[in-house]
């Protein structure tokens, strides 16, 4: 990235002239000068100009997904010369990897782990366990996987 990033900062500005590169050290001293804590939103704040705006009481967190385990087939042959397959189906009693549900209690994760007898692990995106293997038919399904899962959540730290 220190070779490229003055080449990529360049041609990106001449496509869009009001671009503008930002440095740590002054979202730092603009944090320090109004007395903000140092958390990403704040350094957000600081480096777009706005330090004492009030932020959101929410927090999103995204997180890219992968499709699918690649490997066709497991690396040992079995006897008579049979691979056996590496992959999972694709859904589980109608649940797929990653697609969002709902527990019995209110609180909503995402499929972390599938298994065949029907239970799954669920969590939330910052990886907190919400249950390590609960039944299938206690889940309500809420959405499907998507490329990208976003989870909201509210902030814990106190704002300025």
């Amino acid at each position: 990235m220190g070779i490229m990033r003055r080449a990529f900062y360049n041609r990106l500005k001449e496509g869009h002239p009001n671009v503008g590169a930002a440095y740590g050290y002054a979202a730092k001293n603009t944090r320090i000068r109004n007395g903000l804590e140092k958390d990403h939103a704040a350094d957000a704040r600081c480096t777009g100009g706005n330090p004492k705006s009030i932020p959101l009481d929410a927090i999103y967190i995204q997180k890219a997904a992968g499709k699918r385990n690649r490997q066709i087939h497991k690396a040992a042959i079995n006897k008579g010369g049979k691979r056996k397959l590496n992959q999972s189906p694709k859904y589980a009693f109608d649940f797929q990897l990653f697609g969002r549900v709902q527990m019995p209690d209110g609180r909503k994760g995402f499929i972390f782990g599938r298994r065949s007898s029907g239970s799954f692990d669920v969590r939330t995106l910052d990886g907190a366990k919400l249950s390590a293997g609960i039944s299938c038919k206690k889940l309500k399904p809420l959405e499907k996987r998507k490329a990208t899962l976003t989870e909201r959540s509210m902030r814990l730290l106190p704002h300025a």
